[in-house]
């Protein structure tokens, strides 16, 4: 696995006030708004923010919302396959999003939410 850029993602009520509160303070640009999430970037080596809107896809058991580690990644198909093959704790399946995303997450033992992402042409293109 190749690590090609890193997100810090942030699973909020309101996106749009802290896509507002990123790009004024701090100078963060918008890259991709969805109804669900909006991805916010700076050209210098800044971890880029996703501000995801509450998912009700994971089934958290308690108010607080863990920490999610998001990694932009090379060949995610076969890094699923390892992953699967070894055991690793999957909780989120290999899915392809409309938008060009191909996804993944697995969980810690502590509840730390590790999504592996890879960039793929959007569907249509």
């Amino acid at each position: 696995m190749n690590i090609i850029t890193s997100t810090v993602v942030f699973t909020v009520d309101d996106p749009a006030g802290s896509r507002r509160f990123f790009s004024t303070h701090l100078g963060f640009r918008e890259v991709l708004d969805t109804p669900d999430f909006t991805w916010l970037s700076r050209d210098d080596g800044a971890a880029d923010i996703l501000l995801r809107r509450r998912d009700l896809e994971l089934a958290w058991q308690s108010e607080a919302q863990p920490v999610v580690v998001a990694y932009a990644v090379t060949d995610l198909a076969k890094e699923y396959e390892r992953l699967r093959a070894a055991g690793a704790p999957i909780t989120t399946r290999l899915r392809c999003d409309p938008w060009g995303e191909r996804l993944m997450r697995l969980t810690d033992p502590n509840g730390i939410v590790v999504e592996l992402t890879e960039w793929i042409p959007p569907s249509g293109a």
